[in-house]
């Protein structure tokens, strides 16, 4: 059992500051509409070490202190410490350790269970590829991963599978919900924002009728605007 005391005093200050964007990050969820009730995780990889940081199992939005924050290594075993004393990472530790094992990119993933998004999700339905917004922030279609319990690591198995087969950083779980990453906790809750935006504005538009989809060359050429020149870009020195 890994203690958080035993660890060295640097690693033990980044799992303190860790803590304190997670908590911030989890004010956003309610904020965008993502989440009812105690639903919904942030979770961040700790830099410098194989650790992250995760939301509480069943506590309130509004309880959610970075004292609270659970830390847990990249097994998903919970990291023993006085602070978070007593209490169990969410239920979809597992889930998010997946994820940080298997893609080192990765360094912040949320879950949400948002209505539009997660009605798609209910169809096992992929949101189609139909909006510039789209084709910007997830270069494609936002696929749909396979069915799985909570329980062990088997949803992680299956966004990991999914999203290495596309450049979308959002899959809709069948019949379960979104998950998003991101280079940070921060990136991953803007891609959960975009997901539900993308996910609204085309269910409307398909209630009119049928939706075309962008051609792959004008998908491609949006992505790489969008990822490459899009926002600032400081001189480098």
């Amino acid at each position: 059992m890994t203690e958080l005391e035993s660890l060295p005093a640097e690693v033990r200050q980044a799992v303190a500051a860790t803590r304190e964007r997670v908590a911030a990050l989890h004010a956003e969820l309610p904020r965008w509409g993502l989440v009812a009730w105690t639903a919904g995780n942030v979770s961040e990889r700790v830099p410098g070490a194989d650790l992250f940081v995760i939301k509480p199992s069943g506590v309130s939005y509004d309880d959610l202190r970075p004292e609270r924050m659970v830390v847990c290594t990249l097994d998903g075993e919970k990291v023993e410490d006085e602070v978070a004393a007593g209490l169990s990472p969410s239920s979809d530790t597992a889930a998010h350790a997946y994820v940080y094992r298997h893609l080192p990119a990765v360094g912040g993933v949320v879950h949400t269970h948002s209505t539009y998004a997660t009605a798609y999700a209910a169809r096992a339905e992929a949101i189609p590829c139909v909006l510039t917004m789209v084709a910007d922030e997830f270069g494609g279609p936002i696929p749909v991963g396979p069915f799985a319990v909570i329980g062990d690591d088997s949803i992680g198995r299956g966004i990991v599978e999914t999203l290495t087969r596309c450049r979308s950083r959002a899959v809709l779980m069948a019949h379960h919900g979104p998950f998003t990453v991101g280079a940070d906790g921060r990136e991953a809750v803007k891609a959960a924002v975009m997901c539900e935006e993308v996910a609204r504005t085309v269910h409307a538009a398909q209630q009119a009728g049928a939706v075309e989809e962008l051609p792959q060359e004008v998908v491609d050429r949006l992505w790489h605007r969008y990822q490459n020149v899009y926002g600032q870009h400081p001189e480098q020195p």
